[in-house]
This record gives structure tokens, C-alpha cells and sequence, in this order.
């Protein structure tokens, strides 16, 4: 199929109405991912029959992120499937799974950007080592995390990602976690291919830029174009060019204010 034919077979299916969520307002699945999507399903169901309670939109969403690669996304499927019956045997992470990481009160969810995702506000100078619970509580709450808010966008017709305020004011040498951020990394990139929109990094101190140096050649290359370091004198108006004001924090200039992530 060249590509005038595949824009005709993507404007028949607007018109027809058959929409799929990127994040980005309202997709149309194509009849090319409609195919990559057939021939996924059933090499995923020889290999791992668990795979049968896999939605469409979920197939896509990995699919994308190996570029329509029906090996590669099967591939990465398996390994997605495999952890999550290790990781996570209940179907989901309790709050008391995750008692240390939620005392730091690091992490908030309110509001939706004009997209319809679903913001969470990180604030990295609350983040400390969790000596107590250790990598792997940090990685459970990770998951907590990531499935609130990937129910959360669910709940829109046509959009299954997020809006990431990183606001890392404050950050000093003693919130530096390398081993947190790569697993953080690791698990976003991994396992939620495709469910991250856009990240706004803010009052990024200098010293912030040492670890981020560390971390960036980690970060895979669409995931490096969704992020954006906004300058301090820019930051309402830069907010508001993706968040109404209706719907942006209260700490920015908005009028919402901010629920913990266990609230939300």
C-alpha cells in the first residue's frame, strides 16, 4: 500500500468513525495497523493464551512503539505479560504495598490537559532513597501510580496517555536517585509503551542537570521529544498553551488544587 492509498483508507475510516485513543484528541486506526493488529493477536495467542484479554488499543500501543514491528512488539509483549503476572499476581498494588513511597507525598493527580490527559504533578525535591522498602517498594509504587493513571485516561474516548509537572524546585544532591530513575525508565518504557504525552520539567535547579545527564542517554528518542524544560518566567503561559486554567493546579496560577495521588 503506498502512502496516498493509506491516507485514503485513514480518511474513509474517519468518516466512518472508527476511533482508537493516541492521547492526541481523537485517532483513527488505519487498515495497515488493523492487519499488524491480526497477525499480533494470533502469534501472541500460540505463545501466551493470556493474551486473549489484551484489547486492540493495547496491541496498537506496542505495536507503535517498535514501529509496526509485528515480531518485535510480540516480542516485547511476552516479556510484558510475563512480568505482569510476577510483578503484580493480584492485578493491581494496594496502598499497603507501598506505605514508605506514600509518606514522602511526592505525587499528585488533578486535572486534565487539552487532550483530555490526565496530569499527575511529581515533585522530585519529596523524592528520598527508600531505605526501608528499598527498589522494589519504588517499583510497586511506580505501578500504583501508573495504572491510576492509566484508568484514569482510560476514561476518555480516544485517549489512553498522560500529562507528566515534573517540578523539581529545591532539588538538591540528597534526592539524587539514579537506581529509581533508570528503574522509572525501565518500567514506562517497557511495560506502558506509548501512554506518556508530554512532560514539563520546571524550576529545574543547576544542579538538577548532573543526574539528568546521567539518565538522559537512557531515555529512548520519542520519549526525549515529549519532554520540555520550561523557562521560570514562562511558566503559566507555557502550561497554558496544553492545560486550561480551569484545570491547572492552583501552585501555577490555576484552579484546581492538588490531591494526592492515593485521594485521587
Amino acid at each position: 500500500m503506498d502512502m496516498k492509498e493509506n491516507q485514503r483508507v485513514i480518511q474513509r475510516e474517519a468518516a466512518e468513525g472508527e476511533e482508537y485513543g493516541n492521547g492526541n484528541g481523537i485517532d483513527q486506526i488505519n487498515e495497515v495497523e488493523k492487519t499488524k493488529i491480526s497477525l499480533l493477536r494470533a502469534k501472541l495467542e500460540i505463545q501466551d493464551p493470556s493474551s486473549k484479554e489484551l484489547d486492540d488499543s493495547t496491541m496498537r500501543r506496542f505495536l507503535r512503539a517498535r514501529e509496526l514491528d509485528v515480531e518485535k512488539a510480540c516480542t516485547m509483549l511476552l516479556k510484558y505479560l510475563k512480568w505482569r503476572r510476577n510483578f503484580v499476581p493480584n492485578g493491581y498494588i494496594s496502598e499497603a504495598e507501598v506505605p514508605n513511597e506514600l509518606a514522602q507525598k511526592k505525587l499528585f493527580m488533578q486535572g486534565t490537559d487539552k487532550n483530555g490527559r490526565p496530569i499527575i504533578v511529581l515533585f522530585g525535591a519529596k523524592h528520598f532513597q527508600n531505605k526501608i522498602g528499598g527498589i522494589d517498594e519504588f517499583k510497586r509504587f511506580l505501578v500504583y501510580a501508573l495504572d491510576k493513571l492509566c484508568s484514569r485516561s482510560s476514561q476518555g474516548k480516544g485517549k489512553d496517555k498522560f500529562a507528566v509537572i515534573g517540578d523539581v524546585e529545591g532539588w538538591g544532591y540528597c534526592n539524587s536517585d539514579i537506581r529509581a530513575y533508570l528503574a522509572a525508565l525501565s518500567t514506562l518504557q517497557d511495560y506502558y509503551p506509548e501512554r506518556l504525552g508530554k512532560v514539563f520539567l520546571i524550576h529545574v535547579p543547576y544542579i538538577f542537570m548532573t543526574a539528568w545527564k546521567i539518565i538522559f542517554p537512557f531515555i529512548d528518542n520519542n520519549t526525549k521529544q515529549k519532554i520540555v524544560f520550561v523557562e521560570n518566567k514562562r511558566l503559566k503561559a507555557t502550561l497554558l498553551e496544553d492545560i486550561d486554567e480551569n484545570q491547572l493546579p492552583e501552585i501555577y496560577g490555576g484552579k484546581l488544587p492538588l490531591v494526592p495521588i492515593q485521594d485521587a
